[in-house]
């Protein structure tokens, strides 16, 4: 038998959630949105990195490595934001393809 004794810790838990988790559905609309902005800027930031490093390194201001370390970095971050990108169409698929 399940007592209020055994349902304390689940109780605190419910409790102290952060309010963002205990969003509508138009908030976590909102807060994805904000997210994959967040990571688009994050993507175009390393992007532009990328640029000032090869400048830095044509006047000799960089070394090589840091080139190939900002160019590495650009490189995953947009790799990543395409299979984030495909894997969201793909939901979006499935979502359109249930029946009601």
């Amino acid at each position: 038998m399940i007592n209020s004794t055994m349902l304390a810790p689940l109780q605190l838990v419910k409790q102290t959630l952060p309010a963002e988790l205990k969003a509508t559905p138009a908030q976590a609309t909102e807060s994805f949105a904000s997210f994959l902005k967040h990571a688009l800027d994050g993507v175009n930031a390393a992007e532009q990195n990328v640029h000032k490093v090869n400048d830095q390194f044509i006047i000799g201001e960089a070394d090589v490595n840091d080139v190939l370390i900002a160019s590495s970095k650009a490189e995953l971050s947009l790799s990543l934001t395409s299979q984030v990108r495909n894997k969201v169409i793909e939901a979006y698929q499935e979502i359109m393809r249930m029946q009601i």
